[in-house]
């Protein structure tokens, strides 16, 4: 037993090094070394997948390798950090092998080639050679653009048209720099919010995902190179994106960075030195823009009976609507019940304004 172990552990590194050798000879070299070092592969059969995932975003992905691969050709790696992660529970229910992060290059040298969807590590180069085929990895964004921890955020926040996602390999020691193998583009709705666009792109990736191992060898041949020169940055998101600064911001910048965080994080003002949520905002109708804030200061307000709403100044001699809050110690309110409860009885000479912290 000890020697077949010995044997498969050295048969493993001696295949390594093949496939290192073929990628100084040959200008192909991914294809070429792939095919070399893969029985599977050149014989045109199932891969077998080794799974790196965490989230939600993650699960279409793994589903899709799952009903694609079956049982025996899908391990998993993923975070035990989090009890309430998704990945880790589809893999117990269905019974896959399923792998404690950090895991070690020996446990993924049965597997032909990595998957990675939205695993919020950077994986050691030691185990990114540990696979013959190398890594993959589902972007949700179309690369070069929007590199990074939150693509579908800065995506929205950022007024995109469009977006996608992309099949790309993972090279060591960086984030979303590799070849692409595929993309695909979606359109970006006016008005949608994230948490809709991130299961759109969720099951994208998941579809294109399964198209790129099907069609691993054509990919592989037709994989472009990213222009770095095109590349923008969607570093993770933290709290100070959320504090609204009425005068720096315009109400459409506001309404994109609302639908862009809406169901991940509120944003935040301050009212008469009490902090305030905004729970729901939108945009007006263009007449509802001129009136009585047309010269206001930005961050002052009043509440519009006709719209059940308050109308706020913001920058650019724009104006936002805001239907829900959250008064700091208080529950969700409407804006009714914001001027029901508070306006009504504040004196008429207090200012009416939300003023950033």
């Amino acid at each position: 037993m000890f020697c077949n172990f010995y044997y498969k552990i050295n048969a493993f590194k001696y295949r390594r090094k093949i496939c290192e050798t073929l990628s100084g000879i040959y200008n192909s070299t991914r294809y070429e070394c792939a095919k070399a070092t893969s029985p599977r592969l050149a014989s045109n059969t199932r891969l077998k997948l080794l799974f790196f995932g965490t989230d939600t975003f993650s699960l279409p992905s793994l589903q899709a390798l799952h009903k694609n691969t079956g049982k025996g050709g899908l391990g998993v790696v993923t975070s035990f950090k989090n009890p309430a992660n998704a990945v880790r529970g589809y893999a117990e229910l269905h019974k896959l092998p399923l792998h404690r992060w950090p895991v070690l290059p020996e446990a993924c040298q049965e597997y032909d080639l990595g998957v990675v969807v939205s695993f919020g590590h950077m994986i050691p180069e030691r185990v990114i050679r540990a696979f013959p085929m190398g890594m993959i990895n589902v972007h949700a964004s179309l690369l070069p653009r929007w590199r990074g921890a939150a693509p579908i955020i800065h995506a929205i926040m950022n007024g995109d048209k469009q977006t996608g996602v992309s099949i790309m390999r993972i090279e060591p020691k960086h984030f979303d720099v590799g070849d692409v193998l595929a993309q695909r583009e979606i359109v970006i709705k006016n008005d949608i919010l994230m948490p809709e666009l991130h299961s759109q792109l969720a099951e994208e990736g998941a579809d294109l995902l399964i198209y790129s191992i099907d069609n691993f060898i054509s990919c592989l041949e037709s994989a472009t190179k990213q222009n770095g020169s095109y590349a923008t940055y969607a570093p993770k998101i933290t709290s100070a994106i959320t504090e609204v600064n009425w005068s720096q911001i315009s109400a459409e910048q506001l309404y994109r960075r609302f639908r862009a965080l809406f169901g991940f994080k509120h944003l935040n003002t301050i009212f008469q030195k009490k902090a305030v949520q905004l729970i729901s905002v939108k945009l007006p109708d263009k007449e509802s823009a001129d009136g009585p804030l047309a010269n206001a200061e930005c961050g002052r307000f009043l509440y519009d009976r006709n719209r059940c709403c308050l109308l706020v100044r913001c920058a650019e001699n724009s104006i936002v609507e805001v239907h829900q809050i959250r008064i700091e110690g208080k529950k969700i309110m409407s804006a009714m019940d914001f001027n029901n409860g508070f306006l009504k009885k504040m004196n008429s000479t207090l200012d009416f304004s939300f003023t950033t912290k």
